[in-house]
């Protein structure tokens, strides 16, 4: 199993830079950041920061999106970055949530973001494409081949055939095993029914981790349920419940749900909270003593995944990645 850690844009420059160094000599192997350039300053510039301090850790956004910026911008922008790291950029891609809500934007139609992924692949490679409303066919002469691997975010049953279609990996908010393993094999079964080789197709559950007893895990991370919570809203909104192709135990949590403020996305202070119960957090997290992690690693590896990605927003981040490194980590080597 790999492992990586995610930031938000409001970590400073300094403490960025020590802490990616701390966490690939601790044996993370990815460092994802937000791209939501609103709320949070734009992430690109940090990654390539980060990038010049470390030497194998691979970088990228968890997640962009086709409605943020040109195609052809984003592409530049990608290709850029994978040359300048010597190959170590992917990215995560979905629909679009709070870098457009904010905005009172719509996200991307799953029709758009399999194109964007089709459109974006083409031009950091080096081949032409031609895209929207340009006349004219656009292809990087500085490109040097590079095949950009796409991680797609979904839950729903047509976002999950996207990304088992298009993705070379799919990222699920929740470390919870059942979860992710029926929202896994979805995406997979979707790949082999299009004639593609799942073989090596990969499955990211990126989650909050925090370590101490259960109520003071439970408060840390209560944000949490809450975020992915606006994702499930949409899947309930489109699809209803009772659908035998989504879990109820991943619906039924919000039927309390009064709403979300994106002004205080993935955020503590949320005002929208009092639904989540404390079940919810410990399914939806990984929490407890490092025996506790460990084991519920475990029923995740079993459950498909491929990567266990940290959400560091909780406090205590030095220490989290410390405990990882000495304990966790070892125990998937």
């Amino acid at each position: 199993m790999e492992f990586g850690i995610t930031f938000k844009g409001f970590v400073e420059p300094n403490r960025a830079r020590a802490l990616v160094r701390q966490a690939e000599n601790a044996g993370f192997s990815h460092c994802w950041f937000y791209d939501s350039h609103i709320l949070w300053r734009e992430s690109y510039p940090a990654m390539a920061m980060c990038m010049e301090h470390t030497q194998k850790m691979r970088f990228g956004p968890c997640v962009t999106n086709p409605n943020t910026r040109d195609w052809s911008a984003a592409a530049s922008l990608f290709g850029s970055l994978a040359l300048q790291s010597n190959g170590r950029f992917d990215i995560g891609l979905g629909r679009g949530d709070s870098a457009v809500r904010v905005m009172g934007k719509k996200p991307a139609t799953l029709a758009r973001l399999e194109e964007f992924t089709d459109v974006v692949r083409k031009l950091v490679r080096g081949d032409e494409a031609q895209y929207g409303e340009c006349p004219n066919p656009v292809q990087f002469p500085w490109a040097v081949g590079y095949e950009l691997p796409i991680w797609v975010a979904a839950y729903g049953p047509k976002a999950l055939s996207s990304a088992g279609r298009v993705g070379d990996g799919l990222i699920l908010q929740i470390a919870e095993p059942a979860i992710c393993k029926w929202l896994g094999d979805q995406a997979i079964a979707a790949g082999k029914e299009a004639g593609r080789d799942m073989s090596n197709y990969r499955i990211m559950a990126a989650a909050p981790a925090y370590f101490g007893d259960l109520d003071t895990c439970r408060e840390a991370t209560r944000w949490f349920p809450a975020m992915v919570g606006n994702h499930v809203a949409d899947i309930v909104e489109k699809y209803g419940t009772g659908r035998e192709d989504i879990p109820a135990s991943l619906t039924a949590y919000i039927k309390d749900r009064k709403g979300y403020d994106y002004s205080k996305h993935g955020q503590s202070d949320n005002p929208y909270l009092d639904f989540i119960t404390d079940d919810i957090i410990e399914g939806f997290s990984v929490l407890g003593s490092p025996d506790d992690h460990i084991a519920k690693l475990h029923k995740l590896k079993a459950a498909g995944v491929t990567q266990f990605n940290i959400y560091l927003d909780n406090g205590d981040e030095e220490q989290i990645i410390a405990e990882y490194g000495k304990s966790i980590i070892p125990a998937f080597s």
